[in-house]
């Protein structure tokens, strides 16, 4: 396989068309190769880029389900499936994109960030609210409300099985998982991690759970809710599917948002309303013995 379709379609580091503007370079056991070269079994392969500007991304007409926008920010109900910001295997169709059609002038205002405005992230398949800036300005400060922890999240979650109590916390630090690239476990050494958690309804098998993360490791919730030995219902990586709940997605939505706006005094808190599929789980989930 040449080395260009190697990088897009196997390892899935980008496609084809953005190796121009990403200046790849690629080297083949230390040696500076072209990319129509051929990499073969046993070849160590070292490639370098750069990250790709917001005009390298560009602009894509998305439809927002917008639930506030001021000059300074905009809040959006995101769907599950779509991606917050371009990364391998998702180059188009994301939160970030659509953002820029939005709001025309963002990716003049942020030069060359590749992710411009995007103050937090949610997983793609997790719904619910998320927050984004408008300028570089609004972008400083709700990124250090989230670095002080000073937001409040609240996430609602349905699970399998229970936790061992109405109401608690999980305090496990959370690492890459060393036998899983994709995955994130609970690691010695790794980052502090923090969860609180409240039991909304119990049902025979499955539990609604509301999730407060107080920090915000990757994967977090998905992470500590299956170290309690409740995994949250569809989640591909962390739990194993349950064939009688017929779950098309991850049952975990962002349902509110609590944040201080640019040039405000008080916090402000912003909800997203539960999509369909998240009520179809819970009311199967309802309803099984």
């Amino acid at each position: 396989m040449r080395i260009d379709r190697f990088l897009s379609e196997r390892l899935e580091l980008f496609p084809r068309s953005q190796i121009r503007t990403r200046d790849v370079v690629v080297r083949v056991d230390a040696a500076v190769v072209k990319l129509s070269r051929r990499v073969r079994e046993g070849e160590v392969v070292e490639v370098t880029w750069s990250d790709p500007t917001a005009s390298a991304i560009g602009a894509e007409a998305i439809e927002l389900d917008i639930l506030y926008e001021n000059d300074d920010v905009v809040v959006i109900n995101k769907p599950a499936g779509m991606v917050v910001h371009p990364a391998a295997g998702n180059w188009t169709g994301t939160l970030a994109q659509g953002l820029m059609h939005h709001v025309q002038s963002l990716g003049e205002r942020f030069g060359s960030d590749a992710r411009p405005g995007i103050v937090h992230r949610l997983d793609k398949e997790t719904s619910g609210v998320i927050i984004a800036a408008k300028h570089p300005a609004a972008l400083a400060e709700l990124a250090a409300q989230f670095k002080q922890r000073s937001t409040r999240k609240q996430y609602l979650a349905v699970v399998k099985g229970a936790p061992p109590a109405g109401t608690g916390s999980v305090d496990l630090s959370i690492g890459r998982d060393p036998r899983h690239r994709k995955r994130y476990a609970v690691v010695d050494g790794g980052r502090s991690a923090l969860t609180d958690y409240r039991v909304l309804r119990r049902f025979s098998s499955h539990t609604l759970v509301s999730l407060h993360p107080l920090t915000g490791r990757t994967h977090q919730l998905r992470v500590h809710m299956a170290a309690l030995g409740c995994p949250i219902v569809g989640d591909p990586l962390y739990s194993r599917s349950d064939g009688r709940l017929r779950e098309v997605r991850l049952a975990l939505h962002a349902v509110r948002l609590t944040i201080r706006l640019p040039d405000e005094s008080e916090p402000r808190t912003f909800t997203a309303r539960i999509p369909d599929d998240f009520r179809a789980t819970l009311r199967r989930a309802s309803t099984l013995p």
